[in-house]
Parts: C-alpha cells; structure tokens; sequence
C-alpha cells in the first residue's frame, strides 16, 4: 500500500516538475498573481482527472488513435502559439498591471486555459495510457497508486506558484519582460515542435 502511495506519488512529481507549457503558464502568471497561476493548475489537473476517468471507464482508448491524436495535436499545437502571442504581447506588463482588475472571471479564464492546453495535448492521453501499463506491470495498487500521483500534482500546482509569486520583488521589470518574450518563445517551441512530430 505504501509502496503504491510512494511509486504513484513520485510518478506524479515526475510527471509535474518537467518545464513544459503548463509549468510556464503558471510560472507567468504567478509573477502577477497566486490565484490566477494555481487556478491553471486545478485546470490541468481537472484534465488529467478527466482522461483518468476515461481510463477508469475503458474509454480512454478510445483517443490512441491516429487521426485522434493529430486533431488534439493540431488543437494543442494552435492553443499553445496563441498563449505565446498572448505573453509575447503582454510583454511590456508590469507586475502590478493586472493586480486591481483580477477577479474571479478572469480566475475561471485561467482555468479554462489550464484545462484545455492539457485536454488538447496528445501527450496527456499517452502519459495517462502508460501509467496505467505501468502500475499493471508493476502491480502496484492502482487507486493507491492515483492517489499518491494526485497528492503530487496538488503539492505541485499550489506550492511552486507560491513560492515564484512570493519572490516576485525580487524581479526587476526588465527581468519580468525577459522572461516573457522566454515564456513565448518556449511556448512557440512546444507548439512548432508538436506539429513537426505530427507531421514530420
């Protein structure tokens, strides 16, 4: 039991840590606020809750293929070179830009990217595919093994924005518009490099 609370759990910090899109969507947003960057989170997660229950459900196999994969690929390929024009754009932003007019509108907005940009990644659908392989042939518990993994993402999609959005007086505003025209470039990349590995 314990040892599917722990493989499942450092599966989930492996699957969390990585820098990928997500990881840099919460990382900007974070630098302006805590809530906006945590809210992408629970979206990614609630993605990721949602193919395991497709999973669970037998359903799941459902997006292993082909013609499946390239539209989520073309869709998440799309999303990601509108979030690094979005942040590209945004560049010039100061930290405190946004801090009067967030609200909780704007919270459901970051959700719903968070949400999407991991619904949309044929990544996500092969990433949940062969976990499943892999607690199966490890034996591992496999509620157990969930749960140690839901642990992970949770400690991850609270506690990395809370310690960048605290560090934020430390960032200079040239810092902050370095880091954005990063963001996007790096969001490019995922977005190009989805597309050359769909059709390539």
């Amino acid at each position: 039991m314990i040892i599917s609370f722990l493989e499942g759990f450092l599966l989930g910090m492996g699957a969390s840590i990585p820098l990928g899109p997500i990881n840099i969507l919460i990382m900007n947003n974070a630098l302006r606020e805590y809530k906006s960057a945590v809210a992408i989170g629970f979206g990614a997660m609630s993605a990721d809750l949602l193919y395991l229950s497709l999973l669970l459900l037998g359903i799941a196999t459902f997006f292993d293929q082909t013609y499946i994969l390239n539209i989520l690929g073309v869709l998440g390929s799309t999303f990601l070179l509108y979030m690094a024009y979005l942040i590209f754009k945004s560049r010039n932003n100061t930290l405190n830009a946004n801090k009067e007019t967030t609200t909780s509108k704007s919270r459901i907005a970051s959700y719903l990217q968070g949400f999407a940009l991991t619904f949309v990644n044929p990544y996500t659908v092969a990433f949940w595919l062969s976990i499943a392989s892999y607690t199966a042939h490890k034996n591992l518990e496999p509620v157990i093994a969930i749960v140690g993994m839901l642990c992970a993402l949770l400690l991850w999609i609270t506690l990395m924005p809370y310690f960048v959005h605290r560090s934020k007086h430390r960032i200079s505003q040239k810092m902050t518009y370095y880091f954005n025209i990063f963001s996007s470039i790096v969001l490019l990349g995922f977005g190009l490099s989805l597309l050359m590995n769909m059709f390539g």
